[in-house]
Protein backbone atom coordinates (compact mmCIF):
# COMPACT_ATOMS: atom_id res chain seq x y z
CA UNK A 1 0.00 0.00 0.00
CA UNK A 2 1.63 3.36 -1.18
CA UNK A 3 1.71 6.24 1.60
CA UNK A 4 -0.29 9.51 0.36
CA UNK A 5 1.92 12.60 0.83
CA UNK A 6 -1.86 14.01 2.72
CA UNK A 7 -0.95 11.34 4.90
CA UNK A 8 2.12 12.46 6.56
CA UNK A 9 2.20 16.30 6.07
CA UNK A 10 -1.02 18.80 7.34
CA UNK A 11 -3.07 20.17 4.31
CA UNK A 12 -5.56 22.29 7.13
CA UNK A 13 -4.89 23.81 10.41
CA UNK A 14 -7.46 25.42 12.77
CA UNK A 15 -4.96 27.52 15.04
CA UNK A 16 -5.76 28.26 18.70
CA UNK A 17 -8.04 30.99 19.44
CA UNK A 18 -9.35 30.09 15.84
CA UNK A 19 -13.24 29.35 15.66
CA UNK A 20 -15.76 27.76 12.84
CA UNK A 21 -19.25 27.66 12.75
CA UNK A 22 -20.86 24.89 9.95
CA UNK A 23 -19.60 21.97 8.69
CA UNK A 24 -15.92 21.83 7.27
CA UNK A 25 -14.59 19.20 4.87
CA UNK A 26 -11.54 19.05 3.68
CA UNK A 27 -9.05 16.77 1.21
CA UNK A 28 -5.91 15.77 3.29
CA UNK A 29 -4.34 16.13 6.80
CA UNK A 30 -6.15 18.17 9.41
CA UNK A 31 -5.01 19.67 12.75
CA UNK A 32 -7.44 21.21 14.91
CA UNK A 33 -6.49 23.38 18.01
CA UNK A 34 -9.39 25.75 17.80
CA UNK A 35 -13.09 25.30 18.23
CA UNK A 36 -15.47 23.42 15.41
CA UNK A 37 -19.43 24.60 15.85
CA UNK A 38 -20.16 21.81 12.98
CA UNK A 39 -19.62 18.46 11.29
CA UNK A 40 -15.56 17.72 10.07
CA UNK A 41 -15.26 15.42 7.13
CA UNK A 42 -11.77 14.60 5.51
CA UNK A 43 -10.49 11.35 3.53
CA UNK A 44 -7.20 12.03 5.99
CA UNK A 45 -5.69 11.98 8.98
CA UNK A 46 -7.05 14.66 12.08
CA UNK A 47 -5.17 15.35 15.16
CA UNK A 48 -7.43 17.04 17.92
CA UNK A 49 -5.50 19.06 20.44
CA UNK A 50 -5.95 19.37 23.72
CA UNK A 51 -7.31 22.99 23.61
CA UNK A 52 -9.31 21.80 20.81
CA UNK A 53 -13.91 21.61 21.00
CA UNK A 54 -15.58 20.44 18.37
CA UNK A 55 -19.68 19.96 18.74
CA UNK A 56 -20.24 18.13 15.97
CA UNK A 57 -19.64 14.54 14.18
CA UNK A 58 -15.71 13.85 13.23
CA UNK A 59 -14.87 11.31 10.12
CA UNK A 60 -11.73 11.07 9.00
CA UNK A 61 -9.32 7.78 8.24
CA UNK A 62 -7.31 8.12 11.33
CA UNK A 63 -8.34 9.83 14.23
CA UNK A 64 -6.17 11.36 16.98
CA UNK A 65 -8.16 13.11 19.67
CA UNK A 66 -6.63 14.87 22.93
CA UNK A 67 -9.28 17.82 23.30
CA UNK A 68 -13.42 17.51 23.46
CA UNK A 69 -15.81 16.03 20.64
CA UNK A 70 -19.06 16.36 21.89
CA UNK A 71 -20.57 14.15 18.68
CA UNK A 72 -19.72 11.01 16.75
CA UNK A 73 -16.46 10.13 15.55
CA UNK A 74 -15.91 7.79 12.88
CA UNK A 75 -12.51 6.48 11.46
CA UNK A 76 -11.95 4.03 8.16
CA UNK A 77 -8.99 2.63 9.91
CA UNK A 78 -8.28 4.02 13.36
CA UNK A 79 -8.79 6.08 16.47
CA UNK A 80 -6.53 7.06 19.30
CA UNK A 81 -7.66 8.77 22.25
CA UNK A 82 -5.76 10.94 24.25
CA UNK A 83 -5.18 10.78 28.19
CA UNK A 84 -6.66 14.33 27.82
CA UNK A 85 -9.67 13.73 25.85
CA UNK A 86 -13.34 13.33 26.11
CA UNK A 87 -15.78 12.09 23.51
CA UNK A 88 -19.39 12.45 24.07
CA UNK A 89 -20.84 10.25 21.63
CA UNK A 90 -20.43 6.99 19.54
CA UNK A 91 -16.95 5.87 18.38
CA UNK A 92 -16.83 3.58 15.03
CA UNK A 93 -13.57 2.36 14.04
CA UNK A 94 -11.61 -0.68 13.08
CA UNK A 95 -9.02 0.01 15.88
CA UNK A 96 -9.27 1.63 18.98
CA UNK A 97 -6.53 3.11 21.66
CA UNK A 98 -8.11 4.89 25.01
CA UNK A 99 -4.85 6.23 27.07
CA UNK A 100 -5.88 6.40 31.00
CA UNK A 101 -7.79 9.62 31.99
CA UNK A 102 -10.23 9.54 28.93
CA UNK A 103 -13.90 10.55 29.20
CA UNK A 104 -15.92 8.40 27.01
CA UNK A 105 -19.84 8.24 27.20
CA UNK A 106 -21.47 6.60 24.23
CA UNK A 107 -21.03 3.18 22.34
CA UNK A 108 -18.25 1.92 20.50
CA UNK A 109 -17.63 -0.30 17.59
CA UNK A 110 -14.56 -1.74 16.82
CA UNK A 111 -13.83 -4.86 14.56
CA UNK A 112 -10.65 -5.60 12.62
CA UNK A 113 -12.37 -7.09 9.53
CA UNK A 114 -12.97 -4.71 7.48
CA UNK A 115 -16.18 -6.29 5.85
CA UNK A 116 -17.84 -7.34 9.56
CA UNK A 117 -16.71 -3.36 10.11
CA UNK A 118 -18.65 -1.98 7.46
CA UNK A 119 -21.76 -4.46 7.91
CA UNK A 120 -22.39 -3.50 11.31
CA UNK A 121 -21.31 -0.15 11.39
CA UNK A 122 -24.31 0.40 8.41
CA UNK A 123 -26.90 -1.63 10.10
CA UNK A 124 -25.90 0.22 13.74
CA UNK A 125 -26.18 3.79 11.75
CA UNK A 126 -29.57 2.93 10.04
CA UNK A 127 -31.46 1.68 13.62
CA UNK A 128 -29.84 4.68 15.11
CA UNK A 129 -30.96 6.92 12.32
CA UNK A 130 -34.33 5.19 12.37
CA UNK A 131 -34.47 5.82 15.94
CA UNK A 132 -34.02 9.28 15.66
CA UNK A 133 -36.70 10.21 13.15
CA UNK A 134 -39.39 7.90 15.61
CA UNK A 135 -38.36 10.11 18.30
CA UNK A 136 -38.87 13.39 16.59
Amino acid sequence: MALRLDDISINSIIGNGSSIKGDFTVNGFVRVDGDIDGNLETDGNVIIGEHARIRGNVSAKNLTIGGIVLGNVTAKDSIKLLSSSAVVGDILCRKIQIDDGVVFHGHCISLKDETEFNSVSEKYLQDKAIKQKVSV
